[in-house]
């Protein structure tokens, strides 16, 4: 009777701390921080959008800085976005959550095109 009850102490000795250092690991891992979000850029300048296409996975923020002395404006043509007008060193922002393309365009000089592709 004794060495069965040396011998369950000594397998809770050994599963008490297994089990508290799975518990342990598993909250941390649920609490672990998400990763960054990704970003991407496009410059406005010269009358044009750079990169004119650009790539992106779901998730990206991409910013808009309007790097011209006068001002422009992102515009979707599907109406998915619009920003406000962007005086120099202004920026628009937005982040794309779906795939799939996105061209846009600027209001004020609408032989401005570009494109956001999500994929």
């Amino acid at each position: 009777m004794i060495r069965r009850c040396l011998r369950i102490a000594g397998l809770a000795a050994v599963i008490v701390p297994a089990v508290v250092l799975l518990i342990v690991a598993l909250y941390v891992s649920a609490h672990a921080q998400q990763p960054a979000q990704a970003s991407a850029e496009v410059k406005v300048d010269n009358f044009s959008f750079g990169p004119g296409t650009l790539t992106v996975a779901p998730g990206t923020k991409v910013t808009w800085t309007n790097r011209d002395d006068i001002p422009h404006t992102v515009v979707s043509t599907d109406g998915v976005f619009k920003s406000k007008v962007l005086d120099t060193d202004d920026k628009f922002s937005l982040t794309f959550t779906k795939t799939g393309t996105y061209p846009y365009f600027c209001s004020i000089h609408p032989k401005m095109t570009g494109k956001i592709v999500v994929q």
